[in-house]
């Protein structure tokens, strides 16, 4: 089996800085794009920032400039720095991995629990 697990969430003041780190683990061959999506009360979950294999990132616009999203292959680890931080970013935070398991030909996706991101203004 497969788990991703997520920290680093919390209450930040508007301006401040959060990181959040996600870490996978178990039957794992190989692991292709990483990324983290959030999802607002009311709100469809979207796409924040994601991050291929070969590093190439993707951002949604609305985090342009403020968010970094990052990974260490080795350690099966992806981080997303959060700079700037503004009210609209309060959502519930969810990793996401494409992993192909051991035995596996395809990839699959994988979430991890969600963390909580307070913005307060």
């Amino acid at each position: 089996q497969v788990q991703l697990v997520e920290s680093g969430g919390g209450l930040v003041q508007a301006g401040g800085s959060l990181r959040l780190s996600c870490v996978a683990s178990g039957t794992i061959f190989r692991i292709n794009a990483m990324g983290w999506y959030r999802q607002a009360p009311g709100k469809q979950r979207e796409l924040v920032a994601n991050i291929r294999s070969d590093g190439s990132t993707n951002y949604t616009d609305s985090v342009k400039g403020r968010f970094t999203i990052s990974r260490d292959n080795a350690k099966k680890v992806v981080y997303l720095q959060m700079n700037s931080l503004k009210p609209e970013d309060t959502a519930v935070y969810y990793c996401n991995a494409k992993i192909i398991r051991l035995g596996s030909l395809w990839d699959a996706d994988y979430w991890g629990q969600g963390t909580q991101v307070t913005v307060s203004s």
